[in-house]
């Protein structure tokens, strides 16, 4: 079972670090694609993105700490 639980929280970690990380470069203006986004060069997409981001490290951290138990 927790096998099942560390690859779920890998899957979903990595998800969710990506996606930050994609919100964040569109919300910059650093990866303006598509041209017709809502999302580039809004400034809070910079703080979502940067947000989900964390999130996605946390997740990640938090696998890692099941593998030691």
């Amino acid at each position: 079972m927790r096998n099942v639980l560390r690859v779920f929280l890998l899957v979903i970690g990595i998800v969710v670090l990506l996606s930050g990380l994609l919100f964040f470069l569109q919300g910059t203006g650093i990866f303006p694609y598509p041209k017709t986004s809502f999302m580039i060069n809004e400034k809070i997409w910079v703080l979502r993105g940067a947000l989900l981001f964390i999130l996605g490290i946390f997740l990640l951290i938090i696998r890692r700490a099941l593998r030691r138990r």
